[in-house]
């Protein structure tokens, strides 16, 4: 009898292991090869489910976009508006081991995207979406104001503060309490 293999089980061990190699050697680093050494795999059977480095990439990010998603799902939000939009947003910022290999991953299409048009795809669906996120959240903060626009810099606030936690600048305690202080502005 054949064996019976779970394909999206297999694809998830694959994006466990892409991050797993962007959290310790840099996104420059993935490669089918590396990809398949780091998840105990051959070449050929990781290619089996992706044919490039570049859908390995893509799905990686996608996967992170749905995880991250997930967990802001689950969350036991407080009535407390300000607090539950706090909450929300530190989920999407790299503020331990794992957000930060989750960041890495989606900060990472920055610089990929301007080079390849497949995941510059990748690159607007990432900002998409957290502007989504940031519209929605917007709309409790100040529901009689310019959702977009406070929207619009809710995301450039979170996004500047995580790039600058991933590159050392900021520590992600600051982070936090800069985001709480914005959120102060925001609110006060």
């Amino acid at each position: 009898m054949p064996k019976v293999v779970d394909h999206e089980a297999r694809r998830r061990e694959i994006a466990a292991a892409v991050g797993r190699v962007i959290a310790r050697d840099g996104v420059a680093e993935v490669s089918i090869r590396s990809v398949a050494a780091e998840s105990g795999w051959s070449s050929g059977a990781l290619r089996h489910y992706f044919g490039t480095r570049a859908e390995l990439l893509a799905f990686a990010c996608e996967r992170v976009l749905d995880q991250v998603t997930a967990r802001i799902q689950n969350l036991r939000l407080p009535a407390d508006v300000r607090e539950a939009v706090r909450m929300v947003l530190l989920e999407t910022m790299p503020l331990d081991e794992r957000r930060r290999t989750e960041a890495t991953i989606a900060f990472s299409f920055v610089a990929l995207g301007l080079g390849d048009p497949a995941l510059a795809q990748v690159q607007r669906l990432t900002f998409t979406r957290m502007y989504e996120l940031c519209l929605q959240l917007a709309g409790y903060l100040d529901p009689d104001g310019d959702a977009e626009a406070t929207a619009r810099r809710l995301q450039a606030v979170v996004d500047g503060l995580s790039m600058h936690v991933l590159v050392g600048h900021v520590t992600p305690d600051e982070a936090t309490r800069r985001l709480d202080g914005y959120l102060g502005e925001l609110t006060g």
